[in-house]
């Protein structure tokens, strides 16, 4: 399901809980944030219930949203938490609880089924094999799918195609602060050629396989480095021994968490991450929305955030000399770089594809849509 034309009238603007039981800030998480921002921009009414301690509920607190902590984990919280959610929509009169991760999935949706509330949708942020669709179909009203690919898996695996709706996470160009120079950071030449990625650190993230690639790029281009942005064990420490083995301290530079990315994305002359699995890859429209080439692997979503070609490169997934041939095309091509960086600002920021504004339309078209379907709003 495509996002459908204006069908049903809003006689008042809309009231929206969110839920999330991560803790952790990560591209879901992010996703949230700047949804409920752009629907509140929209003069609707957010609020999120989330885990004490939660990072999202922390940086929406500050935003002036309001935000509910509940324990989650464990079979006492899970009865609290229940509980704790149906006193608050039978309070408060939600329209539409908007569920995004499996645990706090299950926990609001019960509540939301007994509390009667008119709407309840489960957005799947998550490229990983679907193995039960309870979530979806039984505990969930409707579905949205950040990426064609996991509407794809979703229908692949019985939801109903009027189900669930395809609309991508919102993407912001990343600021870049003035006078800020990751290069004069690093000590870096002006005329260094710069590959870099900026991802937590997974092993489905494909790092392992990018320092392979610069391994080979590196003796053809001596003046090419490798820029890593990102954390997590214990995988960062794997990385660092394959980079010594390879003998690349040099050339390799790890730079930890950024929450400076656009300053980190702004260094770079190509940008790559040979992802093997991935919903959609929002990193890849912020590097092209900068200007900056992409690499990206032929996996879920990321094709749909690129011209393969125009404004990037795909290659295979968990190949290395596919990636190298890549880099050193890219690489070794000045007006290439600028032509595909150029295609990639247009295509991201030019057409306005996939910022925050146009996914709060495709939301608010989607709910409307879907509260008329279920008899709560009155069709045009």
């Amino acid at each position: 399901m495509t996002c459908p034309p204006p069908t049903a009238r809003l006689a008042r603007p809309l009231r929206i809980l969110h839920t999330e039981a991560a803790t952790a800030f990560g591209g879901q998480e992010f996703c949230i944030y700047k949804e409920m921002i752009a629907m509140r921009d929209r003069g609707h009414h957010l609020e999120l219930v989330c885990q004490p301690g939660a990072q999202l509920g922390d940086r929406l607190a500050q935003a002036g949203f309001t935000v509910h902590r509940v324990g989650m984990d464990g079979p006492a919280n899970f009865v609290r938490s229940v509980a704790f959610v149906y006193r608050l929509l039978r309070r408060d009169g939600f329209d539409v609880v908007n569920t995004h991760s499996r645990r706090d999935t299950v926990q609001a949706a019960i509540a939301a089924r007994l509390a009667g509330t008119k709407l309840i949708v489960r957005t799947r942020h998550l490229a990983k094999p679907i193995r039960s669709l309870y979530a979806y179909t039984v505990l969930a009203h409707r579905v949205i799918a950040v990426s064609r690919y996991v509407r794809a898996q979703l229908l692949a695996g019985g939801a109903p195609p009027e189900a669930v709706a395809t609309i991508h996470s919102p993407v912001t160009p990343p600021a870049v602060q003035e006078g800020a120079c990751l290069r004069r950071e690093l000590g870096l030449s002006s005329d260094a050629l710069v590959v870099g990625c900026v991802a937590v650190m997974r092993a489905e993230k494909g790092h392992a396989d990018l320092i392979d690639a610069f391994m080979t790029v590196s003796a053809r281009f001596p003046r090419a480095h490798l820029i890593l942005a990102g954390d997590g064990m214990p995988v960062i420490a794997q990385l660092h021994a394959q980079v010594a083995r390879l003998g690349l301290a040099s050339r390799v530079h790890f730079i930890g968490r950024r929450h400076d990315v656009g300053n980190v994305l702004n260094a770079l002359d190509v940008f790559a991450l040979p992802t093997h699995r991935e919903a959609l890859g929002t990193v890849f429209i912020e590097a092209a929305a900068m200007g900056v080439p992409v690499i990206g692997t032929d996996v879920g979503g990321v094709p749909e955030t690129m011209q393969d070609g125009v404004t990037g490169l795909l290659v295979p997934p968990h190949n290395p000399a596919a990636l190298a041939t890549a880099l050193e095309t890219l690489l070794a091509s000045p007006e290439l770089r600028r032509q595909m960086g150029a295609a990639g600002r247009a295509y991201t920021r030019g057409l306005g594809l996939l910022n925050p504004e146009r996914t709060a339309d495709q939301i608010e078209r989607v709910y409307t849509h879907w509260l008329a379907e279920r008899g709560w709003l009155k069709h045009a």
